[in-house]
């Protein structure tokens, strides 16, 4: 997961922005948010994984560490459905969740990835999917993908949900379409979200559309091209269809409020998530779409870590970032979140010894533990 280069981002951004006219919110968006109230959803998955890396503490002799590790596997993390072979991890989660909600009597909200476009990642290729769009890519996607994954959601309706939807594409259309496969994929890709908006629309399903994050779509030449990219992708989905609102820094590594604003910032008025999410908002709002936006802080770099935005692979030295919660102190801000479960590397590339994209790298794992934020574990 990463964004396009700092100087494609740069080369449709302007230093000022010109003042959005706002237009008449699109029916349906509504202002609850979904998150309060809620208890967000603790993959045993994932908590499963991080075993190995509570071992690895614990035959140190690290005590302090393997508690920490211990905490970590408490904390609410996203469920990935990255593949048709993935969507049985929603009916895994569902039966989780529904186990939680018995024995806490706390309602769950559950986190769900969807990702799986045809031509997917059409900028670099390190996530590359299972679906190309000249062999009926579309076609699988909507009937072995989404038909199926709206059907799961659907009929657990004693559970609410918070769905990702796509990861890194309309990111693409705004900034990449000098590149032929992306400017391919773009009526696929259009077309391929417009129909999952479509196929959700459920009272207890929330849709959040990946905006990527403030060192991609943040400048300010690109936030109303977003804004009017997400406009055409819901106008396709049909009157009436909603989304709850917006996603940022997915897989990436961008605080939401930054102690320390770092100098690839300087001409950026996103130069942290909260910031993005307050810049973009009154874009959103002239296109008629709601302003409302859940961050990813699973993984978040300490200050000095990276020499540009564009290093978005395995980078370090990073650390677990501030624990999910609705407390945001932004009010276009729902909640934050861990969309990407720390510990499954990026790619082989950034920290060496790095394996192939999405397998355990438990030596990054130990990094986020000992770099957590002090929010996870404020029970201790």
């Amino acid at each position: 997961m990463r964004p396009s280069s700092l100087l494609a981002a740069l080369a449709t951004g302007g230093l000022v922005a010109a003042a959005p006219s706002p237009k008449q919110p699109r029916a349906g968006s509504g202002d609850v948010n979904p998150f309060q109230g809620k208890t967000q959803f603790v993959n045993p998955k994932w908590a499963a994984k991080l075993d190995q890396t509570l071992r690895s503490f614990l035959f140190k002799g690290d005590v302090l560490n393997t508690l920490k590790t211990w905490k970590v596997q408490q904390t609410s993390s996203f469920v990935w459905v990255s593949k048709i072979a993935d969507l049985s991890n929603i009916d895994d989660a569902i039966a989780d969740a529904r186990k939680a909600q018995k024995w806490t009597g706390k309602k769950q909200i559950v986190g769900l990835v969807l990702y799986n476009l045809p031509d997917r990642d059409c900028s670099a290729g390190e996530s590359a999917g299972e679906l190309k769009s000249g062999e009926n890519g579309l076609e699988r996607y909507k009937k072995e993908f989404i038909k199926p994954y709206a059907e799961k959601v659907a009929a657990a309706k004693d559970l609410t949900f918070a769905i990702v939807l796509e990861p890194d594409s309309l990111g693409n259309l705004v900034t990449n379409m000098g590149i032929e496969l992306c400017a391919n994929a773009a009526p696929i890709y259009r077309e391929g979200i417009a129909h999952a908006i479509a196929s959700l629309q459920y009272d207890h399903v929330h849709l959040y559309i990946d905006a990527t994050h403030g060192g991609w779509l943040g400048w300010d030449g690109n936030l109303p091209l977003a804004a009017k990219e997400f406009a055409t992708v819901l106008k396709m989905a049909g009157e009436g269809k909603k989304v709850r609102g917006f996603v940022t820094n997915v897989s990436n590594y961008n605080p939401f409020n930054a102690v320390v604003r770092e100098n690839y910032t300087e001409w950026s008025n996103s130069w942290d998530e909260s910031h993005f999410a307050s810049s973009l908002a009154p874009h959103l709002k002239a296109e008629g779409l709601p302003a409302h936006f859940i961050v990813d802080q699973g993984r978040v770099h300490l200050p000095g870590a990276r020499k540009e935005w564009g290093e978005w692979c395995n980078v370090h030295p990073a650390g677990f970032g501030p624990a999910p919660t609705t407390n945001t102190n932004n009010t276009v801000v729902d909640a934050l979140v861990w969309v990407k479960p720390g510990g499954e590397s990026d790619g082989q590339c950034g920290m060496t010894g790095a394996p192939r994209a999405g397998e355990w790298f438990d030596e990054y794992a130990q990094m986020l533990v000992k770099n957590a934020d002090p929010s996870v574990f404020k029970l201790f």
